[in-house]
């Protein structure tokens, strides 16, 4: 029984044996691969730590796996040499399938093109210079974004500020040079200016940083921005800070390659940079970055750093190492190892070391492999397809304290938003800016800082200042004791205003434009190109804006009119015309008026017409066409009968006075007004008549006329105190028909000699008098803003008051001009409201008439059964009606109060009611036949009874029907 177990015991062994063996035949087949870092930096401390976990990630999960990758890292201690003699040494001694790294972009250049010869793909997560390109680099594969992502996302922010200037500081490498054209060419698409490129060369020693940056800080510009390695930023920012650029005022943005690596500067470089602003790759958050991976990474980082500082987390370089090894992997176990690895080009006698490298066979189906890999890592989505990374969203941060705060993002399809997935920012001012979280600047300010200063240390801004010929405009002169030059004028004080309203103090000093001939032609161009030679920092006088002068210089908005101008002499105009009297009304108005007072009065005819105005009775006659044009103009109410007709002539006669007052007035003031006319109202008519043209000498107006095209024989330059003597004497008299000159000339010498001249035009269109600054000056933006200030308000006025308007004269005469007639348009609202009144009172008054004779029809029966109580049928067989009057009256004439007394015919006896009283007319109606005959009174007619009796019987004894006072009844009943 013993012996079992043992035998049992030694078939495991055997069977153990096996497995071993079998395990050990099973083994996964190495790839090898090279790793070229600077570990002396941080982003290669990282990346080594990374590297090595993901290896030890990527196997746990992956234990089936027939291939398994062979690490092998160098250092390339930051040297391009070394890291060249490292690729070589892996390809010659290890015979990598491909290379990670290396870590810079000039290194990644040479070795790129190494492993594009030897069929080896070279994947680099840290080499971001845009200069790096696939065209010459078929193997080479960037495991990032090259720098030029991160440009729009800067300029945004320049745009967004508001900022006009930025000065470049980068490393004087590949790497720092590579993003430069792309920053210009975006910042030059938003019109900001890099005044100056600050290039630190590899060499440069603390010392020469300093000097560099006391450079920087005897400039205006005040934003800076910094793309170095996170080495060489961290000496800058720790110097700038010794100069005193740290501090409000300043503006500094720092690119990723320093960004992203923020937190593993020491915590005195995090506190120089206090207030800086910088773009970053934004690594979203998910599970795989959970507390288990930090640990794992620690105790990694630890064993290859172990007297380094521990990090809290790998930066993005190091989640693109981690994300570049998976997929390196995943590839590799796609193509597997061959046998034959590495096939040896053909060399010949002369051949180098490099020639004896062999060639990868697999070289070619290990990039597609990489290519076409795409899954979700650590850093985010990791796709080469394009043979980088896709565009992912950039964060901007703000460096607080001895950290950093979130202030917005960058992407490409929205642009700057606080958060992801918002709409984009209108980035066209400080009001964008909203919609970021604030920024602290350096200085701890919170206020944006405007970009630019005028530097305390430098000297006094240069203002130049012309020998002008009209001295109301600038005038100079020389201090005796301090021989500083001094200056008045309009020109001087609209300047002097200016500094006062601008938002900073500006130590100036006026310099004196020195000129062999201040009325030269050329004089002005001169003094404005001084400007260009960088003599003046800004020229002031009465300088016009021209195009000629702006490729040398930039112009203030203008403080003066714009535009020249003619002044020609006037002369008065005699107005003889007979039919003045129809000038003060146009012919469309004169043709309204007449249209209206005939539509007026027929439309009042029709309404008395309708309610049986007397007057207007029986056929259309001269007289009625009387009497309704006298409706038209007068009105006659006792000849009115209607209140339509009343309100319809109201509304007409109050725009009738209206009419007759403005037409009045327009005639009173052509008769009695003195009118003058201009002898010239077009410089091409003076040009026809060869007239002469006068101009100030040395102006650019002679250059104009010339254009315009004016012979030069016409043309007489004077001096300023010649030109009133020139035009006075005329023409014909060896003067000028007519002087061109700049409009603020123009009322400067009508403000002295106003009386017998004017001005015509402006015939050309010039800008006006500005100041004149350097291309891109920061200070144009302020002075113009200053200047609308000034020219907006009553400043101005006062200025020129004090000036140009010290000897002014009122002229008094009015120069003639055309379109004085009073059209039908000015009076259209009248005409409107006069027209509608009419036009609605003829169908109310149709309505009122049709409505009338519906009552009158209502009564008629209502009164029949009184009919045949109090009527009887006379011998000849007729009925009288005693409401036949009001019938024929036509509803206008109405009597109140009536009573109607039937009385019996001859052959009928009846008795009357002999106490009847009506106050009303006494109206009687007798009919005889076809005929009707009316009598009647005024109303309380004291007739006797007896007259109003014969008056009956001489109808012939007929029925009668009679309205009668009621102390008549008795009578007139007994003389039937």
């Amino acid at each position: 029984m013993e012996k079992i177990p043992q035998t049992i015991l030694f078939l495991l062994l055997i069977f153990s044996f096996g497995a071993a063996q079998n395990s050990t035949a099973r083994k996964a087949d190495e790839f090898h691969v090279g790793v070229i870092l600077d570990l002396g930096s941080l982003v290669g401390k990282a990346s080594q730590t990374s590297i090595s976990l993901a290896v030890e990630d990527f196997y746990s999960v992956h234990q089936n796996y027939s291939t398994k990758l062979a690490i092998h890292i160098r250092d390339s201690m930051g040297n391009e040499v070394q890291a060249a003699s490292a690729a070589i040494e892996l390809l010659e001694n290890h015979k990598v399938q491909a290379i990670i790294g290396p870590q810079k972009s000039s290194e990644a250049a040479f070795i790129s093109k190494l492993g594009s010869i030897k069929q080896v793909p070279i994947v680099s997560f840290t080499a971001t210079s845009p200069d790096l390109t696939y065209d010459s680099m078929p193997y080479f594969v960037r495991a990032t974004l090259n720098d030029s992502v991160q440009v729009n996302n800067i300029v945004s922010l320049i745009k967004a500020y508001g900022w006009r200037e930025v000065v470049l500081i980068y490393d004087d490498t590949e790497y720092g040079r590579g993003i430069l054209a792309h920053l210009v060419d975006a910042l030059q698409q938003i019109d900001a200016h890099v005044p100056y490129r600050s290039a630190i060369p590899l060499s440069a020693t603390s010392e020469n940083m300093m000097q560099e940056l006391y450079k920087l800080m005897a400039m205006q510009t005040r934003v800076f921005i910094v793309h170095m390695s996170s080495t060489r930023a961290s000496l800058i920012f720790t110097k700038a800070k010794e100069a005193g650029m740290m501090n409000e005022g300043f503006v500094w943005i720092i690119t990723d390659g320093v960004a992203n690596v923020i937190e593993s500067l020491s915590p005195s470089v995090i506190e120089a940079m206090n207030g800086v602003i910088g773009i970053r790759f934004h690594v979203p958050k998910s599970q795989e970055l959970d507390t288990s991976f930090l640990i794992r990474w620690n105790r990694i980082n630890r064993q290859f750093n172990p007297n380094e500082l521990s990090l809290d987390k790998p930066n993005i370089f190091g989640l693109w190492a981690y994300d570049t090894v998976w997929a390196l992997a995943q590839a590799a176990e796609k193509v597997g190892v061959s046998e034959n690895k590495n096939k040896r080009l053909q060399t010949s006698k002369n051949s180098t070391s490099l020639d004896l490298l062999a060639a990868s066979t697999n070289g070619p189906e290990l990039l597609k492999e990489i290519l076409q890999n795409k899954f979700r890592g650590l850093s985010g989505n990791f796709d080469l397809t394009d043979r980088q990374l896709p565009v992912s969203p950039l964060q901007i941060i703000n460096v607080v304290g001895r950290s950093w705060k979130h202030v917005g993002f960058w992407t490409l399809e929205n642009g700057l938003s606080r958060k992801l997935n918002q709409n984009s920012l209108k980035t066209t001012g400080s009001a964008s800016m909203l919609d970021l979280n604030p920024v602290i600047w350096p200085g701890e300010s919170t206020e944006i800082p405007r970009g630019w200063e005028i530097p305390t240390s430098g000297d006094k801004l240069r203002v130049g200042v012309p020998p002008s010929a009209y001295p109301e405009f600038v005038r100079t002169s020389k201090d005796p004791v301090t021989n500083a030059t001094r200056a008045c004028g309009l020109s001087i004080d609209i300047f002097e205003e200016v500094v006062k309203r601008l938002p900073f103090a500006l130590n100036y000093e006026y310099q004196a434009f020195d000129t062999i001939d201040a009325t030269s032609s050329t004089s002005y161009n001169d003094f404005v190109h001084q400007v260009y030679l960088q003599r003046y920092d800004i020229a002031i006088g009465d300088i016009t804006i021209i195009y000629s002068r702006t490729p040398d210089v930039d112009f203030t908005i203008p403080y003066t009119e714009s535009g020249v101008g003619m002044i020609v002499p006037v002369k008065e105009k005699v107005n003889k015309n007979m039919w003045i009297f129809s000038r003060p009304l146009s012919k469309g108005m004169w043709f309204g008026s007449i249209v209206f007072i005939m539509y007026t009065a027929i439309v009042v005819w029709l309404l008395e017409h309708l309610n049986g105005n007397t007057h207007l009775h029986g056929p259309f006659s001269l007289k009625q066409l009387e009497i309704l044009m006298s409706f038209s103009i007068f009105e006659e109410k006792e000849k009115l009968k209607c209140i339509l007709s009343r309100l319809v002539l109201l509304v007409w006669m109050f725009v009738f006075l209206v009419l007759a007052s403005s037409y009045t007035a327009s005639l009173a003031s052509m008769l009695t007004v003195q009118q003058l006319s201009p002898t010239f109202t077009d410089i091409r008519e003076l040009q026809k008549q060869g007239g002469y043209v006068g101009f100030h000498r040395g102006s650019y107006i002679e250059g104009l006329l010339v254009d315009i095209g004016f012979d030069r024989s016409k043309m007489r330059p004077y001096a300023p105190d010649e030109l009133h003597i020139a035009l006075s004497k005329g023409g014909q008299n060896g003067g000028v028909a007519a002087l061109v000159l700049d409009v603020p000339y123009i009322k400067l010498f009508l403000a002295k000699y106003c009386k017998g001249y004017t001005m015509v035009g402006p015939i050309y269109k010039s800008a006006g008098f500005a100041f004149a600054l350097p291309k891109r000056s920061p200070l144009l933006a302020e002075i113009s803003k200053a200047i609308i200030n000034i020219t907006g308000g009553d400043t101005i006025i006062q200025i020129e008051k004090k000036w140009i308007d010290q000897n002014s004269c009122l002229n008094e005469d009015k120069i003639d001009g055309s379109g004085s007639a009073i059209t039908f348009d000015s009076f259209g609202g009248l005409f409107l409201l006069t027209g509608f009144v009419t036009t609605c009172s003829i169908p109310v008054a149709f309505l009122m008439n049709h409505y009338k004779k519906d009552q009158q029809k209502v009564l008629t029966k209502l009164e029949d059964p009184n009919k045949q109580r109090y009527g009887q049928q006379g011998e000849n067989g007729l009925i009288q009606d005693g409401d036949q009057g009001n019938e024929e009256n036509g509803g206008c004439n109405n009597i109140d109060n009536q009573e109607t007394i039937w009385l019996p015919g001859p052959n009928t006896n009846g008795d009357l009611p002999r106490d009847c009283t009506l106050n009303n007319r006494v109206t009687a109606k007798a009919n005889f036949g076809s005929q009707v005959v009316h009598m009647g009174g005024e109303p309380n007619m004291s007739k006797g009874c007896s007259s109003l009796a014969s008056e009956l019987n001489e109808t012939g004894g007929v029925d009668v029907t009679l309205k009668v006072p009621g102390d008549c009844l008795a009578d007139v009943g007994s003389n039937n």
